[in-house]
């Protein structure tokens, strides 16, 4: 029995070295950097506990001048995980940013007859530390990472109140391919609708698309709100999307199928209220009257609440900043609640805006 117990206590003991001998963190420093600590804090707030992509996302879209030091200092750390240490950039998470305050660097500006006056330039010292979690467990990894409270909607509530808008099988494998497939032909269709369509805001009306594939015959059911727009004047428009998609994808051996429903309350869908709004920014309306005037619609069509949220250079801002309406109730942790959510990009002559709309249509 002693035995035994000193044989655990050994293996223990090697257990512990191998992860210490194993190195897993990189320390990066930068010092005497030409900017106040204040600065260089707000974007280390930030980016602490974050992974090292999302990191680099990040700093490329906020919109401050001490994003880009910040980011080649990161950047060679990981660069030197990966060539020197021989870690993965897919597993590195940074656990420590902090930054000093250094020497304050003092001139003085000339001028005539005695009135030079002197300049005083702060730096700072900023200190990265990333480490590798992959041997870690999931119990230990959520100790670095802090998790955001964000989470796709529909994504969440898959079983409950929503269901899938893809129905197949197919062997791990061939997933991927089937992925892409149903990407291109949605893409194929809503191309094809923003062509044919006849109509002055730019909405196309199509709220989503599901595909259901068989063996030998693929099933599309399109739900759309204003369906005579695209049919009205040529009823055979449904056979040229048929023939558009099949010349896309070189279906031979499997029929193809394409139907259209209509939806009774389009604006109560967030995708159709996603592209009004979108229409309105483009043509350079305020982004608050578009809101307001997305909500009226949605009122209409018997929802208990809604959310709209816009991002960017909002009526053309110099810096990008986050603007968001909510009317009604929104109970996003609620599973049972039934939440329709879509997340739309609009580019605008200042740029690219996203807008995303929760609408929450009532509990099951």
């Amino acid at each position: 029995m002693t035995n035994m117990l000193r044989n655990k206590n050994k293996d223990l003991e090697v257990r512990k070295r191998e992860k210490e001998d194993i190195k897993t963190e990189v320390y990066a420093l930068s010092q005497s950097i030409s900017m106040s600590a204040h600065k260089a804090r707000r974007v280390l707030d930030q980016i602490h506990g974050r992974s090292y992509q999302e990191t680099l996302m990040i700093l490329e879209l906020m919109p401050y001048r001490a994003c880009y030091p910040i980011f080649k200092l990161i950047y060679s750390a990981a660069a030197n995980a990966k060539h020197n240490m021989g870690l993965n950039e897919e597993y590195l998470v940074i656990i420590k940013a902090t930054v000093n305050e250094g020497t304050t660097v003092k001139k003085l500006k000339p001028r005539a007859r005695g009135r030079s006056y002197p300049i005083k330039r702060p730096t700072c010292h900023i200190t990265i530390v990333l480490k590798d979690i992959s041997l870690y467990e999931e119990s230990v990894v959520e100790n670095f990472i802090s998790m955001g409270q964000k989470i796709n909607p529909l994504g969440f509530r898959l079983g409950t109140t929503q269901g899938h808008h893809s129905l197949w099988f197919a062997q791990p494998k061939n997933y991927s391919k089937g992925l892409q497939e149903d990407q291109k032909i949605r893409d194929c269709i809503k191309n094809y609708v923003q062509k044919n369509m006849r109509i002055s805001s730019g909405v196309e009306g199509i709220a989503r698309i599901e595909i259901q594939k068989r063996i030998d015959l693929i099933q599309i059911i399109i739900h759309m709100g204003f369906p005579k727009l695209l049919v009205e004047g040529k009823p055979r428009r449904i056979e040229e999307l048929q023939m558009n998609v099949q010349k896309e994808l070189n279906y031979v051996n499997r029929k193809l199928n394409i139907a259209i429903t209509r939806i009774t309350k389009p604006y109560g869908h967030p995708n159709i209220l996603a592209e009004f709004i979108a229409g309105q920014l483009r043509n350079r309306v305020s982004f608050r009257k578009a809101i307001k005037k997305a909500i009226e619609l949605t009122e209409q069509a018997d929802t208990k609440g809604i959310q709209v949220q816009i991002a960017g250079r909002i009526d053309g801002k110099e810096i990008a900043c986050v603007e968001w309406i909510r009317e009604g109730r929104v109970p996003l942790q609620t599973i049972r609640a039934k939440i329709d959510y879509c997340s739309y990009r609009v580019r605008t002559i200042y740029g690219v805006l996203g807008i995303k709309i929760w609408i929450f249509v009532g509990e099951e």
